[in-house]
């Protein structure tokens, strides 16, 4: 196995990939724990967010580098990160844990995020005001170094239509919810169902090559012969002279009779 896929056999690089748009306080807290046991289970954080919903809620969002994340994996993430949030107590108060995949109408978080789902509209909070702005909102063109190029619809005549934001000064960056990420989010989950399918067939066929290559044929055990059989002296039976008489019993017998109400 390279360096570059040493876990879980996703190339280290993508889980590394830092997040350019990330939380403060209390869940900057917890990302700071739970991101290393992501990474050792092949996923990568994408948001950790605390609320007082439902008397408290603690949502970590999570995915695997592809961008799939099944319930299976929501599971295994729970079951993972439980007890390591028992041990550190980031919070202090009571709180009911939610582990989710991003969704269709996703957060952007790290600068592939941007490239990958260029061509969707999204919508963009600037935690640090651009040209005294903070909302942006319209159709992703991917990134030109650091920057998220986005064309506005509502840019001026005369006004270059395409806004430069800086992704470290970003806030908050989702996409919108349209017929057109929907179907591209569907195909894309589709691909990813075959890929881990394949993966997971590459590794039954090299579990099996590695058992026939270890397989060892067993030496057949002796066969002990079998003991001649001895001759047995055969007996007359003795007449049985007792005999006795049948006996009939004279059983009681009735019409079965059904009743019918009207």
């Amino acid at each position: 196995m390279t360096d570059t896929q040493a876990t879980h056999g996703v190339d280290t690089a993508d889980l590394n990939e830092p997040r350019l748009i990330i939380e403060t306080g209390v869940a900057a807290r917890v990302a700071g724990i739970v991101g290393p046991v992501l990474t050792g289970l092949g996923m990568r954080l994408v948001r950790v967010k605390h609320t007082a919903r439902d008397g408290g809620t603690l949502q970590i969002m999570a995915e695997r580098p592809d961008g799939s994340m099944t319930i299976d994996d929501c599971e295994a993430v729970s079951r993972a990160i439980s007890p390591v949030l028992d041990v550190e107590d980031p919070i202090a108060s009571a709180y009911r844990l939610e582990i989710s995949s991003p969704g269709i109408d996703r957060p952007l978080v790290r600068l592939t995020d941007f490239d990958r789902w260029s061509g969707h509209e999204l919508k963009v909070e600037m935690a640090v005001p651009l040209d005294g702005r903070k909302r942006f909102r319209g159709i992703l063109l991917g990134t030109e170094g650091g920057l998220a190029l986005v064309r506005r619809p509502d840019a001026p005549a005369g006004e270059d239509p395409v806004s430069r934001l800086p992704v470290a000064d970003i806030g908050d960056a989702r996409l919108i919810l349209t017929d057109d990420l929907i179907t591209e989010a569907l195909r894309r989950a589709k691909a990813a169902g075959r890929a881990m399918e394949d993966a997971d067939d590459e590794l039954a066929d090299s579990a099996l090559d590695d058992l026939a290559d270890e397989a060892v044929e067993a030496p057949a055990a002796p066969v002990k012969p079998a003991k001649p059989l001895q001759p047995r002296k055969l007996t007359k039976p003795k007449a049985d002279k007792s005999q006795s008489k049948p006996s009939a019993r004279k059983a009681k017998g009735g019409n079965a009779k059904a009743k019918e109400t009207h």
